[in-house]
């Protein structure tokens, strides 16, 4: 009777053992077949991969993984849902955290970014990046007076921090620091005399003192280190066109179009300096690919030439 019972029970505990290897085994066919997917770069297999394998072991690592191709795919929502598993996991982990407040930043969900890296300096008050990312959600919540102190303390703990600086003088422009703006932005030219976003910025710090010479110096810099800095072409487009230059911006903006046929800024923007230039058809034709490129835009195109001397958007449209 002894053995009966023995067989029984130990018989019952060893289908559980062998179960248990058969998932750890299959658990990790899946993970390592997803890592060679991601290596090959079959993104959609190895999702599924990774997906298959979590079915079987909540593991920390391969959320990880799978996080990291949602991002790379640009499926923010997907990434969203696994970084709050991983918090759930191991909620110690601080890069968790940061990942989470940039796949926020990534949805425009500025609000959930703001809690999130607050949790994050609470828990590493001494990480960089922790406060720029708060700097950044502030920003982003119209709360500029905190962004800069946010961004104050990352460069405090990291004074080369650039994407701290570039921000916290983007700001200080807006709120006409100009001098304390000025002082990030030489210091980073400093030490990167070719650093684009900082160029631009002094260009807009120069346009924002009304020394219109050297904003379109700095711009035409820009353009000569990288002829495919959009934003670049754009500022200077927008300088020409604030000048009354609209030759000069129309001239430019061609250029930046042949450059990239898909730039709808550019479309949008020489559309405002054909208006200027008396080319009423020309501006409507402009302005209908930039809608078309990027219908979005409606809005922001009619309060454009609604500010245009001469001309608002219902003149154009009722041509």
């Amino acid at each position: 009777m002894a053995n009966f019972f023995k067989s029984l029970f130990g018989g019952k505990e060893n289908s559980e053992s062998e179960q248990q290897k058969t998932n750890q085994k299959n658990f990790e066919i899946f993970k390592y077949d997803g890592l060679r997917a991601q290596r090959m770069g079959r993104a959609d297999y190895a999702v599924k991969c990774f997906t298959e394998a979590l079915q079987l072991e909540e593991d920390f690592e391969t959320m990880g993984y799978l996080c990291d191709l949602y991002i790379q795919m640009h499926d923010m929502a997907s990434a969203h849902d696994v970084l709050r598993r991983m918090i759930a996991k191991d909620p110690a982990f601080v890069n968790t955290y940061l990942t989470l407040a940039h796949v926020c930043f990534m949805q425009s969900n500025y609000a959930e970014m703001e809690q999130v890296a607050q949790k994050a300096t609470e828990m590493a008050p001494d990480n960089a990046m922790a406060f720029y990312l708060l700097g950044k959600a502030m920003h982003e919540l119209h709360n500029d007076i905190m962004a800069i102190a946010h961004l104050t303390k990352a460069i405090v703990l990291k004074d080369d921090y650039i994407e701290a600086r570039l921000l916290r003088a983007d700001i200080l422009i807006s709120m006409n620091q100009f001098k304390e703006a000025a002082e990030d932005i030489e210091t980073i030219l400093t030490h990167q005399p070719e650093e684009e976003a900082a160029l631009l910025l002094r260009g807009r710090l120069k346009e924002a003192e009304a020394n219109n010479e050297e904003a379109e110096t700095n711009y035409r810099h820009v353009i000569a280190l990288n002829p495919f800095n959009e934003q670049a072409f754009l500022h200077l487009g927008q300088l020409f066109i604030k000048e009354e230059k609209a030759t000069e911006a129309i001239e430019l903006l061609d250029e930046a179009i042949e450059l990239n046929p898909n730039f709808a800024k550019a479309y949008q923007e020489r559309g405002r300096a054909k208006l200027m230039n008396g080319d009423k058809e020309g501006s409507v034709s402009d302005m209908q690919t930039a809608l078309e490129l990027n219908p979005k835009e409606e809005e922001k195109l009619n309060g454009t030439f609604n500010n245009q001397n001469g001309g608002g958007a219902k003149d154009i449209w009722q041509i």
